[in-house]
C-alpha cells in the first residue's frame, strides 16, 4: 500500500514538472516562411538564349573549366601587376581593418563558449559588524558566546574565504547554439575579407589597364599633333607661295593647340589613375611602373566560365551570405529556447570566522551552500515573443540576401562575359577601320601637297584618324576591364585560402579558412590564419543540407 501510494506521488510530481516543461511551447508563435526564388540555372549559355550568336565564353559553358581557378600570376601573366597586387595586399588599410573583424570575431567564438561551461570564482572578504541593542539581533548578541564560554566582542569583525560555482544547464541548446552562431558569422567575416581582397585585385587590375590606356592616349595625341604639325608648315609654306590662304593656317593650328590641350588633360588623367593605385597600396602619390607590352596587341586568358553551381563554392560573397544564414538559422533556435525553463545550479564552499587565528579551524568554520533553481517565464512573455519574431525576421532577411547575392553573382558573370566577347569582336572591326583612316590620311596628304585637295579634307582625315585611334584604345580598355571583372565575378582572384569540405559524405565536417595551400612566398602578407576549428569542438557545425539552404524552425 506504501509503494502504491509512493508511486502515485512520483507520478503526480512528474507530470506537474511535464506540463511546466512542454506548456511554454503551446504559445510560441509559427515563424514565417520566405518566398520561393527563381530556380538557378543548369547553365550560363541557357541564361541567354544560346545561338548561332551567342559568344564565345557561353558556347563552353557546359565545360567544367573554371578561369577562377586560376591564380593571378597565371591570369595576368604580368609581373608588373603582380608585384602591385603583393604590395597591396601588405598594406592595405582596409584589407587590415577586415583581418581586426576577423579577430573580433573569432574572440566572440570564445565568449561564446565560456558561457555554457561552469563558472567557478574565489573570493575574500574582510569586515565587522555592530547591530543595535534595540534589535532583536543586537538584543540576542550579548547572551551569545562561541566554544569555551566565550563572548563575541563588540563590534564583531568578520574574515571569510569561499569557491564559488555557478553553472547555467545548456538543456535547450541555448548557449552553444549561440556559441556555433558565432563561429558561422567567423567564418563570414573570412569570406568578407576574401570577397574585399577578389575586388581589390580587380581595381587594381583595372586601373592598371586604364593607366596603360591612358599613356597610349598620350602616345597617340602626340603622333597626332607632330602629324598636324607638319601639315601646319606645309600650309604656311604655300601660304608664303601665294598659293593658300591664312584660313588653312589658322585651322591648321586651332587643331594643334586642341590636342596639346587635350594632351595636358591626360597627364592629369594619368596622375589619378597612378593615384588610385597608390592608395589602394597604402603609399603616397608616385609613379606607377607597368609593361612597356604594346596596348593593343595585349591579351589576357581566355575566360572559361564552367557551370553556375561553381560560384556556390568560388564566389565568397556568396560563401559569405551562405555563413550569415546559418547563423540566422541558429539564432531564431536560441531565441526559441528563451520560451522554455532555466535550470541554474549554484554552489559555495569556504570558511569564515570573526577571528583569523580560527578560520582554519575545521570543520568549525566550514561554510558551504548549493541550490538549484528552476524558472520559467509565464505571464507577460511580451519581450520573449518580440526577440523570437525579431530573430526570424532577421532569417527571412538573411534568405533574400542570399537569393539576391546569388542572382547578383549570376547577372555579373553573364554581363561580363559577354561584354568581353562582344568588345573583342568590335576592336577587330576597328582596327580593320583604322587601317582604312590611316591610309586616307596618307592618301589626303598627298593630295594636299600636289594641289589636288582642300586642307578641310586633310584636317577632316586627320581628326577622323586621331577619334578612331582613341575609339580603338577605349574599346580596348573596356575589354580588358570586362575580363577582369569577368574574372572577379566568377571568384577568381582569391588569393587566401577557402573553407573546404573533408570526410566521406559532403558537408560532414568543415574546417573554416586554411592557409595550407598557399605558396609560401603569399604567406609574406601579415595576414594571420584561423584556427583549424575556432570553436574547439570537432563536430560542431555541420553544413546546412544543401548549399544556400537553412531549415527554418
Amino acid at each position: 500500500m506504501k509503494v502504491s501510494e509512493s508511486f502515485s506521488r512520483w507520478m503526480k510530481r512528474s507530470f506537474a514538472c511535464s506540463m511546466l516543461l512542454v506548456l511554454p511551447s503551446c504559445q510560441i508563435p509559427c515563424l514565417r516562411q520566405p518566398d520561393a526564388a527563381p530556380p538557378v540555372p543548369t547553365g550560363f549559355d541557357r541564361a541567354n538564349n544560346a545561338g548561332p550568336n551567342q559568344p564565345a565564353g557561353f558556347r563552353d559553358a557546359n565545360s567544367s573549366e573554371n578561369s577562377a581557378c586560376l591564380g593571378v600570376d597565371e591570369f595576368f601573366g604580368d609581373p608588373a601587376l603582380t608585384f602591385l597586387i603583393d604590395q597591396a595586399l601588405a598594406g592595405n588599410r582596409e584589407l587590415k581593418i577586415l583581418n581586426e573583424e576577423i579577430q573580433i570575431a573569432r574572440n566572440d567564438i570564445l565568449y561564446r563558449r565560456g558561457q555554457y561551461l561552469p563558472f567557478v570564482s574565489y573570493g575574500a572578504r574582510a569586515g565587522v559588524e555592530k547591530n543595535s541593542q534595540y534589535t532583536p539581533l543586537g538584543a540576542a548578541e550579548e547572551q551569545l558566546t562561541y566554544p569555551g564560554e566565550h563572548h563575541f566582542p563588540d563590534p564583531v569583525p568578520n574574515f571569510m574565504g569561499s569557491l564559488n560555482l555557478f553553472w547555467q544547464l545548456d538543456i535547450w541548446r541555448e548557449l552553444r547554439n549561440a556559441r556555433d552562431a558565432a563561429a558561422q558569422r567567423y567564418v563570414a567575416a573570412c569570406e568578407k575579407r576574401n570577397d574585399f581582397v577578389t575586388r581589390m585585385v580587380a581595381d587594381i587590375a583595372e586601373n592598371y589597364y586604364t593607366l596603360m590606356a591612358l599613356d597610349k592616349r598620350l602616345e597617340n595625341l602626340d603622333q597626332t599633333t607632330r602629324l598636324q604639325e607638319q601639315s601646319l608648315e606645309f600650309a604656311r609654306s604655300r601660304k608664303e607661295a601665294g598659293r593658300d590662304t591664312e584660313l588653312a593656317v589658322q585651322r591648321f593650328q586651332a587643331e594643334v593647340r586642341k590636342n596639346k590641350s587635350e594632351i595636358l588633360i591626360v597627364r592629369q588623367e594619368i596622375i589619378e589613375a597612378e593615384n588610385r593605385i597608390n592608395l589602394i597600396l597604402n603609399r603616397f602619390p608616385q609613379p606607377v611602373e607597368f609593361t612597356n607590352e604594346e596596348f593593343l596587341d595585349l591579351n589576357l586568358r581566355a575566360l572559361q566560365v564552367g557551370i553556375p553551381a561553381q560560384l556556390l563554392r568560388n564566389r565568397p560573397d556568396i560563401r559569405q551570405a551562405e555563413r550569415e544564414l546559418a547563423a540566422a538559422g541558429l539564432d531564431v533556435k536560441v531565441a526559441r529556447a528563451h520560451f522554455y525553463p532555466r535550470l541554474d545550479i549554484s554552489a559555495g564552499v569556504g570558511l569564515e570566522a570573526f577571528n583569523p587565528k580560527y578560520l582554519f579551524s575545521t570543520p568549525e568554520s566550514l561554510i558551504y551552500h548549493a541550490a538549484a533553481d528552476l524558472a520559467g517565464p509565464l505571464i507577460n512573455r511580451k519581450a520573449i515573443q518580440a526577440e523570437y519574431m525579431s530573430a526570424n525576421a532577421r532569417q527571412l532577411q538573411a534568405v533574400y540576401n542570399y537569393q539576391l547575392v546569388l542572382l547578383t553573382a549570376f547577372t555579373e558573370v553573364v554581363n561580363y562575359v559577354a561584354k568581353a566577347d562582344n568588345y573583342t569582336r568590335s576592336i577587330e572591326v576597328k582596327k580593320q577601320q583604322l587601317e582604312s583612316l590611316e591610309a586616307s590620311v596618307d592618301a589626303a596628304t598627298k593630295l594636299f601637297q600636289n594641289a589636288r585637295a582642300e586642307y578641310v579634307e586633310v584636317l577632316l582625315a586627320q581628326r577622323d584618324l586621331r577619334d578612331a585611334r582613341m575609339g580603338l584604345i577605349d574599346t580596348k580598355n573596356e575589354q580588358l576591364s570586362a575580363i577582369v571583372n569577368a574574372y572577379q565575378a566568377l571568384g577568381g582572384g582569391n588569393l587566401l585560402a577557402r573553407p573546404r569540405h573533408r570526410g566521406d559524405k559532403a558537408g560532414e565536417e568543415w574546417i573554416p579558412l586554411s592557409i595550407d595551400a598557399v605558396p609560401p612566398s603569399k604567406k609574406r602578407w601579415g595576414i594571420e590564419p584561423p584556427p583549424r576549428n575556432p570553436a574547439g569542438d570537432e563536430d560542431m557545425l555541420p553544413l546546412p543540407p544543401a548549399p544556400g539552404k537553412a531549415m527554418l524552425e
